[in-house]
């Protein structure tokens, strides 16, 4: 097939059993290679979702000047889209963005936003998004995205990944595992898998020091993974149960997914890695348990792919001495 752009080319990413890392009998892992989307991430979805519907709907027009809050992915897929489409984007990032992302987001024309004063919750979600509110006054036919209060970016992981996995998935699921940010994701796809599967675990993978559960704000060094504040999408009854995952242990979970299945993912990946190692002891025999590799582990060769940060955050955790909330269930 030959494809007109390469928006068209998003989707339909390949499912992999991961046998060599989780090879216990009884047990069956599989995942969704999210990183493999033209854009390198879950965020081309609902990029390309949002934009499409604004233009067949006329709230994009030719003139309309996109902008959003968003530590990398979901630029990066904007800015894509906003070329395609021949529209502009600024994009409201932080510190915590890693220079790769930062990079990408150059070349692909987006305009950079950068604030620098951490929030009351020690992240930069709320100072972003304050940010935002301020453009909004003085750019020009802007409109915002805003991902962690729009009901397109659940359904695009709706109509997307959930369709895909019905579509391409023999057999039962038993059990869901997602790291989360916006929800979107985990909501989507979760809602079309239990119209097929009614009796699915729902298992959110949450960073430690987020508060989008409830849990206490603290530091995180992450970027893709916990939210500063509850995003407006969350339903927590549909939610089962939430692991909370460090930045270590989702360090640890990239290098092991790497070593063992030859998966060079990025961050959020090697949490719901860590979350499903803590939650094996407790699978049932004959279970099926899917998750999503949501981006490329290019993007982290500074953070958990660099030695020099590992030490860092291996400091931070041992003087802070964290606490990692508990299983919640």
């Amino acid at each position: 097939m030959i494809h007109d752009s390469i928006v068209s080319c998003v989707g339909t990413t390949p499912l992999v059993r991961l046998r060599r890392l989780f090879p216990q009998d009884g047990v069956d892992i599989i995942a969704k290679l999210e990183f493999l989307n033209p854009g390198g991430s879950v965020k081309d979805r609902p990029a390309k979702f949002i934009v499409e519907k604004g233009l067949q709907d006329g709230t994009i027009t030719s003139e309309t000047h996109l902008i959003e809050s968003t530590s990398g992915n979901l630029g990066i897929a904007l800015a894509m889209m906003a070329r395609i489409y021949k529209l502009s984007f600024t994009c409201v990032v932080d510190p915590k963005i890693s220079p790769t992302n930062l990079q990408i987001l150059r070349q692909l024309g987006a305009n950079i936003d950068m604030v620098q004063e951490p929030d009351d919750q020690g992240g930069y979600l709320k100072t972003r998004i304050q940010r935002v509110h301020q453009l909004r006054k003085v750019i020009p036919h802007c409109l915002w995205i805003n991902q962690y209060a729009n009901q397109l970016n659940w359904q695009a992981h709706y109509n997307g990944i959930g369709g895909e996995i019905i579509e391409n998935l023999d057999g039962n699921i038993d059990c869901l595992v997602i790291a989360v940010s916006t929800t979107g994701t985990i909501l989507g796809v979760a809602r079309r898998l239990r119209e097929k599967f009614p009796k699915l675990r729902v298992v959110a993978v949450d960073a430690a020091g987020s508060v989008i559960f409830g849990a206490n704000p603290g530091v995180r060094d992450l970027p893709g993974i916990g939210s500063s504040r509850v995003p407006e999408l969350l339903n927590k009854a549909e939610i089962d149960e939430v692991v909370y995952v460090n930045d270590l242990e989702s360090m640890q979970g990239c290098r092991e997914l790497v070593t063992k299945e030859g998966i060079f993912a990025g961050g959020s990946s090697g949490s719901v890695v860590a979350a499903i190692q803590k939650l094996l002891p407790n699978f049932p025999q004959s279970y099926r348990v899917l998750t999503l590799f949501p981006d490329r582990g290019e993007r982290y060769l500074d953070l958990v792919y660099d030695d020099a940060w590992v030490t860092k955050i291996q400091r931070r955790t041992m003087e802070a001495q964290i606490q990692i909330p508990p299983v919640l269930a």
